[in-house]
């Protein structure tokens, strides 16, 4: 049975739409108060009304994620706005596919900012606040979870730096679900094939028509999926850590 969130606190990551804004609005309803964090502070403005509105509560920070200043100032903005945090989810991404002679430089680093050093940099400021969430929670425990991607468990052409901040993100995971278990945060990480959300709009014009050849007849999955999945994660009972999730649209095989 999923436990109630009511006093506990979270924040998340990309939520100016897609898996982000799905998931902002769900942990809402299981009673969290919600830090939503993304680049698009009108997107932000918008989730936190309806949020709201729905009878949660919720708070918008306006941060760049891709620099480490940007994540550590919204984790402080978080927890100076909520005076906790038990639940962080790392949603922001992008995926700037292509050639890999003709994909801009620039492109790569934004992915290894975004993807990669967004999710250390939020983490290493979120653990000491997840650490004392822990001593004073009912729940005695707090939760990391982080939005991986299948892109990070098997590689592909012309997905090179996507594929290796992916493969990062779930190595970190692991590696600090094996740090930190005992201490009574759960790191997670799930990994989503074909999702519908504006991820697919960052790739360049050749790499979005394989793309749309690959999946054409694929039904993708919709961002309430994996919120759902993360609700279910970090709604249930301090003794059960989920580490790993893949979901994939039942049409997919790779």
């Amino acid at each position: 049975m999923a436990e109630s969130l009511a006093g506990t606190a979270a924040l998340v990551t990309g939520a100016s739409s897609g898996i982000g804004q799905a998931v902002a609005e769900q942990l809402a309803q299981h009673g969290a108060a919600v830090a939503v964090v993304a680049r698009r502070a009108d997107r932000l403005e918008e989730l936190v009304q309806r949020i709201e509105k729905n009878g949660g509560a919720a708070h918008a920070i306006a941060a760049n994620l891709d620099a480490r200043e940007g994540a550590f100032g919204a984790v402080a903005q978080a927890v100076g706005k909520l005076g906790r945090l038990d639940t962080v989810v790392n949603a922001a991404g992008v995926m700037l596919n292509g050639d890999s002679v003709k994909t801009p430089a620039p492109d790569w680093d934004r992915m290894v900012d975004i993807n990669l050093r967004g999710v250390l940099h939020v983490t290493k400021a979120a653990l000491p606040h997840l650490l004392e969430a822990v001593g004073t929670s009912s729940r005695k425990v707090t939760d990391v979870v982080n939005i991986s991607s299948v892109a990070g468990r098997a590689a592909a052409p012309t997905v090179a730096v996507y594929n290796a901040t992916k493969f990062g993100v779930t190595a970190a995971t692991e590696a600090w679900r094996q740090e930190y278990t005992s201490r009574g945060i759960r790191f997670s990480v799930i990994e989503p094939g074909a999702v519908a959300t504006e991820l697919w709009n960052h790739e360049s014009e050749e790499a979005a028509a394989g793309s749309a050849a690959m999946f054409d007849k694929v039904e993708r999955l919709h961002a309430e999926d994996i919120a759902d999945v993360l609700s279910y994660i970090v709604t249930g009972p301090r003794r059960v850590a989920i580490n790993e999730v893949v979901i994939r649209p039942t049409d997919q095989t790779v």
